[in-house]
């Protein structure tokens, strides 16, 4: 199952500077795949009002929080993303010993957003997404086509002070708490014998079924996948490839050595081929909560060809059109039976100009060198204005407003300065 990844990373002080945690993923998808990056406000809904997630409805709640995602443009979740509370979280694919349901349920992607839509705090979040689990499953095709594809899910959610590892087999969970250092996920169980919370009849399930024998202390991986996890920390697979990076910068870590891990090719981490790094996404959370929460999202395929972009929370921000896809309705594909008897192109205008760039870069090497320039300029400039916000505490919301907006703006102008000559 190695070809479908992604991976997720959170470092907490003392590894980190200046006493912020940083979150990142890398969203690893089907190379032809969009992702784009959407805003919705917060809202308030009416009493009985019933919600269409991507496959099935599911009862709304009073009210939802702001908040901002990369997903792919066919489905209503997200692959990971941020909310006004400065909660962010991170799915990725796992498979073990219970069997993947194909029923259409919640996706894990939709576990996602629910729980950034509905939660305020890291732990709350993982409480709405058990919840959820519980009342609806999850289950449904992950892929937008003909390939049938299911998985089980694991998540990594993080907040200004703490964050929580939860990892789920069909119905049944266990979840880890993290407060200081790093950790990582990939696609596999890591959550071992460190049990902080869990579904009430986990034990007991994986006991009846023979994969615990009730008496050596409990390894939520090794009872619910295949795993030696005596081993796992010392092969050559992402996960542990990953955590050998955290460590190597541990202390030390800014959200631009996050960002270096997402750009990492030797690892894996920066996927290349059939499933590539479709998105990514890097996040500041100061403990300090007079600071905004910095969001980066890059909205196009590997990281390392890609420009991370800022948001930040503040009120009336619109939606960010340069990075939304088109809309089929009321004739969706995914939203008609039988789902996915035809594939639309769901390029948003940065995608397009994006991919135009990437035939540029891979054919011209002059160009290359100016194009990729030009991105880190960018870039470079995006990231000390940040950091100036966060050192100064000093936050224009009227500039902010359109913080992403711009970016995504420059970033177009770039490939459209060297495409069009």
């Amino acid at each position: 199952m190695e070809p479908c990844s992604c991976d997720t990373f959170v470092a907490l002080p003392p590894a980190t500077v200046e006493n912020r945690i940083i979150f990142g993923k890398n969203s690893d998808r089907l190379c032809d795949e969009v992702q784009e990056v959407v805003y919705f406000p917060a809202a308030a809904h009416n009493l009985g009002e019933h919600l269409k997630c991507t496959y099935i409805e599911i009862d709304q709640v009073a009210e939802t929080y702001a908040v901002v995602l990369s997903r792919p443009a066919w489905l209503w979740g997200a692959e990971m993303g941020a909310n006004e509370h400065g909660v962010c979280i991170g799915n990725e694919a796992v498979w073990g010993r219970e069997a993947v349901c194909d029923e259409e349920a919640l996706l894990g992607m939709d576990l996602v957003r629910l729980g950034l839509e509905r939660a305020n705090t890291a732990e709350n979040a993982l409480n709405v997404i058990v919840d959820l689990l519980e009342k609806y499953g999850q289950g449904g095709n992950c892929s937008e086509g003909s390939m049938v594809f299911s998985y089980h899910n694991s998540f990594l959610i993080a907040d200004r002070n703490e964050a929580w590892i939860l990892e789920t087999a069909g119905k049944y969970w266990a979840a880890e708490k993290v407060q200081e250092g790093v950790r990582n996920i990939s696609n596999q169980l890591s959550v071992t014998t460190k049990i902080d919370r869990e579904h009430p009849a986990m034990r007991n399930h994986a006991k009846q079924k023979g994969w615990w024998d009730g008496e050596k202390e409990f390894d939520f991986a090794a009872a619910y996948s295949y795993l030696d996890t005596a081993r796992m920390m010392t092969s050559s697979g992402r996960y542990c490839e990953g955590y050998k990076l955290l460590n190597k910068h541990k202390g030390n870590i800014t959200f631009e050595t996050m960002m270096e891990i997402l750009r990492d090719k030797p690892s894996g981490i920066n996927m290349e081929g059939e499933f590539l790094t479709t998105a990514s996404m890097v996040s500041i959370l100061p403990q300090d909560s007079s600071l905004p929460c910095i969001h980066f999202f890059t909205g196009t395929p590997d990281p390392e060809r890609s420009v991370f972009k800022p948001f930040i929370f503040v009120p009336s921000i619109s939606q960010l059109l340069d990075t939304i896809s088109p809309t089929f309705e009321p004739e969706d594909p995914v939203k008609t039976k039988p789902h996915f008897q035809i594939k639309p192109d769901r390029r948003h205008p940065l995608y397009q100009k994006h991919q135009q760039a990437l035939e540029v870069i891979n054919n011209d090497e002059e160009k290359a060198k100016t194009v990729l320039d030009d991105m880190r300029r960018l870039e470079k400039g995006l990231f000390k204005e940040m950091e100036s916000i966060l050192q100064n505490k000093r936050l224009d919301v009227d500039k902010v407003v359109n913080l992403f907006t711009q970016c995504a703006k420059d970033e177009i102008r770039i490939y459209m300065s060297n495409t069009n000559s």
